[in-house]
């Protein structure tokens, strides 16, 4: 895309000389816009942004308050959607740690008529001097996380320099969040609407060391968290209480009920490793049948809010035999390979993982996004 037809946002708060002089280079590159957020910043700093405001081709929105990263930017998008015809946008930090060249690429690489989210990817590497150690460490956690529940690998999940097209304004504008968790909360809703997600190369570059981060590392990594974990959270959630209805209605089925209809032990498959009493059984497969329609229930408004379901409950099923399936062969393998340890101790790890594979599946193919799944 060229550039004159992308528009940078800038949220801001508290700033100093570095935002004046990022605007000015800005502008002189030949970027079509550029939009400033001051989001409550005090009295004192009003100078800067009236500077910014006298310069052409560039546009300073307030809030009265500080509302936060999140509301900054979505008061950014309004206006762009709102009230120019730019067909790009690109969003950028006030500390002076993105480069324009760097702004430059992700508006030429960007396309108009394809959804897309490009994000500018720091070096959080070893051999990266760059980067203090404890940013490094909580973006390689972060990136780990995501990766393991949502799917695309970001290396850098934190970053401020982004870019899409025109038309996914409405979407941004609909993704939850008012602080810097915003910024996560539109990686997971790309993730939950296979929206996708290009890490490009950028500089790394860290002044004094981010000391003028308006980051709080507890209240606002919480809130960061809180969200790529909230879904699982709940999946786990529904799962325990799917558990505990099975096993309760296995002792009901089992002890009170099927016992009153037949006394005495019901062998089947006689003769045969398969031996066993068919009251145990239908208590298992009556239970099991009961705790999936409940765990299908739950996954299906509670974990993925989904609003209609077209073929899901029989991608669901397909997915307990299959996980069933694959459970079983597993720890039989495994208890060839290890005949001393018990079967009960191999299939821990082997639902361990079947489980996070399991959310995975259930999240990306049986809830899937295109059935009709909320955009809030």
């Amino acid at each position: 895309m060229d550039k004159k037809d992308c528009c940078v946002l800038i949220p801001s708060l508290s700033p100093d000389e570095r935002l004046i002089q990022y605007a000015e280079r800005l502008l002189e590159a030949g970027f079509g816009g550029l939009v400033v957020v001051d989001d409550g910043s005090a009295a004192e700093y009003q100078a800067f942004f009236d500077r910014l405001a006298q310069k052409e081709g560039c546009r300073v929105l307030h809030h009265e308050v500080n509302y936060g990263k999140g509301r900054a930017l979505k008061t950014g998008f309004r206006y762009i959607q709102d009230e120019t015809a730019f067909r790009g946008i690109v969003t950028a930090d006030s500390d002076g740690q993105h480069t324009v060249e760097d702004a430059l690429n992700l508006c030429g690489l960007m396309k108009e008529d394809e959804e897309a989210l490009l994000l500018g990817s720091r070096d959080f590497s070893k051999g990266s001097v760059q980067v203090p150690p404890k940013s490094r460490a909580g973006n390689r956690i972060t990136s780990l996380v995501f990766r393991v529940l949502y799917g695309p690998s970001l290396p850098d999940t934190q970053t401020g320099l982004r870019a899409f097209p025109r038309s996914m304004i409405p979407m941004m504008l609909k993704v939850k969040g008012d602080r810097f968790e915003y910024e996560m909360n539109q990686l997971i809703q790309c993730a939950l609407l296979k929206i996708p997600m290009i890490p490009i190369p950028i500089r790394t570059i860290y002044l004094d060391e981010n000391k003028g981060t308006h980051f709080h590392p507890v209240r606002d990594s919480w809130r960061i968290y809180k969200l790529i974990l909230a879904g699982f959270f709940r999946f786990v959630s529904a799962s325990v209480i799917s558990f505990l209805a099975d096993y309760l209605l296995f002792f009901l089925l089992s002890t009170f009920v099927l016992p009153g209809i037949w006394p005495q032990p019901v062998i089947v498959f006689e003769g045969t490793f398969l031996r066993s009493d068919l009251r145990q059984l239908l208590a298992t497969y009556g239970a099991r049948v009961v705790s999936a329609v409940l765990n299908y229930k739950l996954n299906k408004a509670f974990v993925f809010t989904l609003k209609s379901s077209p073929g899901a409950p029989a991608r669901y099923a397909l997915l307990c035999v299959a996980v069933a399936t694959v459970s079983g062969l597993a720890v039989g393998a495994l208890h060839l390979l290890l005949p001393q340890v018990s079967t009960t101790l191999l299939k821990i790890p082997v639902d361990i993982v079947l489980f996070l594979v399991n959310y995975r599946v259930q999240k990306g193919w049986v809830f899937r996004p295109e059935d009709g799944r909320k955009r809030g």
